[in-house]
């Protein structure tokens, strides 16, 4: 823990940044004494008289002289001048950092100076800045808010590390650290280039003619991207120079993307354009929510707990409807893509997950357009027309990404990586690779059992295969399918008990020829896809624990709207029917091949049973939902033949069990299942362990507790569900979300 204050801070410049930080280290009495230098004896008089430095010099070693923490803050061409200047008078134990944009220049001037980059140096610099500068412009929270990369060397003291951030978290920043390469290379596409383009733009336009009406009517598009122009030329200047490798790299990169544009405007390919404009949009707003903490990649900002807090009691009532289908989005997507045309979805889940599998696809080329209210438009670009992915494939927390796309991955021509967040990692991904190794494919995976990352290598020859399911999965049986639309001859899987059949419904509606004879689907390779409309029903899993909700609250009636009533997914319906739900189908009828029906449940007495375990592959990711049916029923259900709820998000049965135990609910997890007893649930904290429908499952369970449910590490509901809070408490749950600092 850094004490404070230090007894003497030595300033070298105090423009805008230099100023900045004396200013708050003086308000913040982080330093007993603030010493600087400048080339401009005005500048020194002026800082003096602020009050922002006790004295100035005019030669940078007696600014030095005895400092703690010298920060050098001038421009970044006279950094080998200076550090020349400061040695003889440096103190060996004076921790020396910088503020410039530019690190392998300061790295190499350090080595010329002192032959070597000192233990005590640490590069830095703030992500912060201004139009103004100069030592008036600056302001003591110049940096709150805002990134500081420090780019220390395998050498570098961790004390000085240390010291130098607490002084950037004093002022508010955020502290984050990176190679000097990487530093160099990233700020030079995304600060240097956009500086050298708004300079040349305002610097091109000035020099026409009728310059006067191009600034007198320009739009706020044009004021807000030129902004930057206003900055200090000359800092910019030997910026530019500083890091001339890595600038003229990203320059290069720019004018290869210009070129396409142009070259798309003079042909008028306007698939082209919409392309290079629907991924700009998309990786703007992702890379936005990503920054933010809010996008499908949230894993990556571990600083915030988001917990659930569910007050007793409550009523269901009302009509709802809950979100499209995922298994249904992501397939929609994924097949839209490689059929020929434009694909059109309505009713496209925009959650997380079906987010991850859109992106996915952009990556590799496709234009999609939206989503818009549930609409998308996919361009199609045929089975050969997929491009490689700019680099890692990232899915979230989406396992039907991954396992599907590691089919449809091992049939390019390309090499690909595919990963996920934290929870992902752990999920085994060798029941895909095996078939698809079978079929021919190079498919690796991680670790001893065989989870994330997935590495496919291309340009395989795949022949098609029988495969006969050890474990009843949806994903893998659609993984080898897809796979086998590439694969010479047959490929055909048998699975052991029923799985949703979206894959194989959705491709016949792309025109693509499946069979199914019994347990067993199959298809030939070579074939070709087709566009084609795509309405997506309401998401029965998600409506899951709607039907357990007006099951168990008193005085409920319920009407789901829209639901997917696909018959290989309404275990979840059979079950708490056998048990007793008071559950009526309305209006059924089939739109875009997919049975869809409304729903409505009354409140119900619920009886504990036996579940059938053909009932099982019917429903097996609505079971945490059942669990708290269960629970609320008089008697004993016990639950068999389950074990794949083991390895799915979270080890399902074991973590409801936990949190049953916890709210006072008998709970004893067996091998393959669950026996609970039903009886009173009592208030506590549950933890979901990430697990989306865990998080959901024991918010639902708030209608018959006693007291306050706390439900912890609930920010993957958004994977599936994203307007959960909303839509529940609508319907009558008393349900409210937080966010919490993680120790």
């Amino acid at each position: 823990m850094q004490r404070w204050p230090l007894r003497q801070v030595a300033f070298i410049g105090l423009g805008l940044i230099g100023s900045s930080l004396a200013r708050l280290m003086r308000e913040r009495g982080l330093v007993e004494r603030i010493t600087a230098s400048s080339r401009s004896q005005q500048t020194l008089a002026t800082a003096q008289q602020l009050g922002i430095i006790d004295i100035g010099y005019s030669n940078p070693a007696d600014a030095v002289r005895g400092a703690d923490l010298v920060i050098l803050a001038m421009p970044v061409n006279a950094t080998e001048a200076v550090m020349a200047a400061i040695k003889p008078a440096l103190s060996s134990s004076a921790v020396v950092t910088d503020v410039g944009s530019t690190k392998g220049n300061v790295i190499a001037a350090a080595k010329a100076v002192w032959g070597h980059v000192p233990e005590n140096f640490v590069p830095g610099h703030p992500i912060a800045g201004s139009e103004q500068s100069g030592v008036m412009a600056g302001r003591a929270d110049l940096f709150s808010a805002h990134k500081v990369i420090l780019t220390p060397l395998e050498h570098t003291r961790a004390e000085a590390v240390a010291l130098v951030t607490a002084v950037w978290q004093a002022a508010g920043a955020d502290v984050m650290t990176m190679s000097v390469t990487q530093h160099d290379a990233v700020l030079a596409r995304t600060s240097h280039l956009p500086h050298l383009l708004a300079f040349s733009l305002v610097d091109t336009l000035a020099q026409e003619s009728d310059n006067l009406d191009i600034f007198r009517y320009a739009a706020g598009g044009f004021r807000d991207f030129t902004r930057i122009a206003a900055s200090d030329p000359l800092m910019w200047h030997d910026i530019f120079l500083a890091n001339r490798e890595a600038v003229l790299s990203a320059l290069d990169a720019f004018e290869a993307g210009t070129k396409r544009l142009r070259e798309a405007i003079t042909t008028e390919n306007g698939d082209a354009l919409l392309g290079v404009f629907t991924r700009a949009r998309a990786a703007r707003e992702h890379f936005t929510h990503m920054l933010a903490g809010t996008a499908y990649a949230k894993s990556m900002t571990q600083n915030k707990e988001l917990r659930f807090t569910v007050e007793p009691g409550g009523t269901f009532t009302g009509r709802a409807r809950v979100p499209g289908d995922k298994s249904i989005s992501h397939r929609s997507i994924m097949l839209g893509s490689i059929a020929e045309g434009i694909t059109e979805v309505s009713g496209f889940l925009e959650g997380e997950d079906a987010l991850a599998t859109l992106q996915a696809f952009r990556d590799m080329g496709v234009v999609i357009e939206g989503p818009n209210e549930g609409r998308v438009r996919v361009h199609g670009v045929g089975l050969n027309g997929l491009k490689a992915p700019p680099s890692t494939v990232y899915v979230g927390n989406s396992g039907t990404t991954m396992r599907l796309l590691s089919g449809l991955l091992s049939a390019q021509a390309f090499n690909s990586v595919l990963t996920g967040d934290a929870t992902l990692a752990k999920r085994p991904m060798e029941r895909i690779a095996k078939p698809l190794r079978l079929m021919g494919a190079d498919i690796q995976t991680t670790g001893e059992r065989g989870t994330p990352p997935v590495t496919i290598t291309g340009n395989t020859k795949l022949s098609g295969i029988h495969y006969d399911l050890p474990v009843a999965s949806a994903q893998v049986k659609s993984g080898v399918l897809l796979a086998g639309l590439w694969a010479d001859g047959t490929t055909s899987v048998t699975e052991p008990a029923p799985t949703r059949d979206h894959t194989e419904r959705m491709l016949r509606g792309f025109g693509y020829d499946v069979k199914t004879d019994g347990a067993t689907a199959s298809l030939q390779g070579g074939g070709s896809l087709k566009a084609c409309k795509i309405d997506v029903p309401g998401d029965i899993s998600s409506a899951a624990f709607f039907l357990v909700a007006a099951s168990i609250a008193p005085d409920s009636d319920l009407v789901l709207e829209h639901v997917g009533m696909n018959p290989t997914r309404v275990g979840v319906i059979n079950i708490l029917r056998a048990m007793g739900g008071n559950i009526e189908v309305l209006n059924a009828r089939e739109v875009g091949g997919e049975p869809v029906a409304d729903l409505r449940v009354r409140s119900a007495q619920l009886q504990g049973i036996d579940i059938p375990e053909d009932q099982v592959p019917l429903g097996i990711d609505e079971f945490p939902a059942l669990f708290i049916a269960a629970a609320c029923a008089n008697g004993v259900t016990t639950l068999t033949g389950a074990e794949e709820l083991r390895v799915k998000e979270s080890d399902r049965i074991q973590v409801m069990a936990d949190g049953l135990l916890t709210l006072g609910v008998s709970a004893l997890p067996t091998v393959d299942g669950i026996v609970i007893t039903g009886g009173p649930i009592s208030g506590g904290e549950v933890i979901s362990h990430g697990d989306h429908r865990i998080a959901m499952a024991f918010a639902v369970a708030g209608l018959r507790a006693t007291d306050t449910i706390t439900i912890r590490d609930c920010a993957n509901v958004a994977t599936s569900f994203p307007d959960f809070i909303g839509l529940a408490r609508r319907c009558g749950l008393r349900i409210r979300a937080s966010e919490h600092d993680l120790h």
